[in-house]
């Protein structure tokens, strides 16, 4: 009886964790997040990196804009007039939160995203799924990629576009010039 406990014990610790299925009307948290009401955790699109809400771009007339706002704006819109989303967690992130490939209305939002050029895959944690769409985006100009931006990843770590001030531990510190960091 003891043995067939451990190897009870044995096979549960060792077979690999169902993922979640959550589906729902979500609210958009941001542009690579989204939270399905009645759920705790906040869901984080999987392989998708967007600007973040207060980042900003140049549009292609080199205006201004926030594009991190305008993103989520993409995002509410690609999710639509129901809100209604089915997501399959893929894996969980250093904060808890689901990651996950989430659809709306037979659409991968991830794929969408990327493809209307409002995100840019996520390299260091995808699987290529999306490089496809990203170059189909960059090379017509969608979304993100009609003017310059900087990469969400490298804009989280400090890193702006020329004569934007930077909001990292050096606030007063504007960026004077491009130091290669501009990304298209």
């Amino acid at each position: 009886m003891r043995s067939a406990v451990l190897a009870l014990a044995l096979i549960t610790l060792t077979s690999p964790v169902v993922a979640q299925s959550l589906s729902g009307q979500a609210d958009v948290v941001d542009v690579d997040t989204i939270a399905i009401r009645g759920e705790k955790t906040r869901i984080r699109l999987y392989g998708v990196d967007g600007p973040e809400s207060q980042q900003t771009c140049n549009d292609a007339s080199g205006a201004r804009y926030l594009c991190g706002s305008k993103a989520a704006d993409a995002l509410a819109s690609i999710i639509g007039r129901s809100g209604r989303v089915s997501c399959k967690e893929q894996d969980r992130d250093r904060y808890g939160r689901i990651v996950a490939t989430c659809e709306a209305d037979g659409r991968d939002i991830g794929s969408e995203l990327i493809r209307q050029g409002w995100a840019v895959e996520y390299i260091q944690y995808s699987d290529g799924r999306y490089s496809d769409e990203e170059k189909e985006a960059q090379r017509a100009k969608r979304g993100l990629w009609a003017g310059t931006f900087v990469k969400p990843w490298d804009w989280r770590r400090g890193e702006r576009l020329p004569n934007e001030a930077s909001t990292g531990s050096d606030r007063k510190c504007a960026i004077k010039g491009q130091h290669g960091h501009v990304r298209q």
